[in-house]
């Protein structure tokens, strides 16, 4: 390993240029952290997963006790996933990932949490386009929670294209794949704009905006995420 960073996957992919990579951390003796970059742009980090957690444990909570089927938008380093198989009560945990690399890190559990997502049985990791498969008929009314985090807030996308997931066809098309009472979690880094929370308020009865408070070393001061959680439908 170099002293700073040892690459573990380079790969060419639809979105860019993709790589993992991990470093020794800085302020924890004997542990490394993970960092995904696309174009050399930093895409996600193990530093911090406190919001990606809030996704599952607030979706999660709404739900109650009863069994589950959870689909979520977006593998990543797994946080959220990982997050929703701490609830015993989840039935079947359905993972969406664009780029097949992402995957095969958790597979070839080159990741952290690899081998806790590949050694659940409820779990099961996909390769698709999630924004296509909830717009698909043959997902309606498939799943009681439906997780997103995949763009970085509803008016900052990493693809073009997934514009117009973020208006009232793309949400109710997302609606549609719900359970009645189901319940479904948007990630975003930044404060959603009102014009999206209205136009998702049209879609679901229920609507409440989350700030996820947590410490950014990166910046070394408070930060925040935020979590959406609408829900409602009969």
């Amino acid at each position: 390993m170099s002293l700073f960073y040892e690459e573990l996957d380079y790969q060419k992919t639809a979105i860019g240029e993709l790589v993992l990579r991990r470093r020794k951390s800085v302020s924890v003796a004997d542990e490394f952290v993970y960092e995904v970059t696309i174009d050399g742009e930093m895409l996600m980090s193990s530093t911090v997963n406190d919001s990606e957690l809030a996704l599952a444990r607030l979706a999660l909570k709404a739900l109650g006790d009863r069994q589950v089927d959870v689909l979520v938008g977006g593998l990543g380093l797994g946080c959220t996933a990982a997050g929703a198989l701490e609830y015993p009560n989840v039935r079947k945990l359905t993972v969406v990932e664009l780029l097949e690399p992402v995957i095969s890190w958790h597979r070839e559990r080159l990741v952290p949490l690899g081998c806790k997502l590949m050694d659940d049985s409820r779990c099961s990791l996909v390769a698709g386009d999630f924004f296509e498969h909830v717009s698909s008929p043959s997902s309606n009314h498939q799943y009681d929670a439906i997780l997103l985090d995949i763009d970085h807030s509803p008016s900052s996308w990493l693809r073009e294209r997934h514009k117009d997931f973020y208006n009232a066809a793309g949400l109710q098309g997302l609606a549609n794949c719900l359970h009645p009472n189901g319940v479904f979690a948007l990630w975003s880094a930044w404060k959603p704009e009102t014009a999206f929370l209205d136009v998702l308020g049209e879609v679901f009865p229920s609507v409440q905006n989350h700030e996820i408070p947590f410490f950014n070393p990166h910046v070394n001061e408070m930060d925040s995420n935020w979590v959406v959680i609408a829900g409602g439908l009969d």
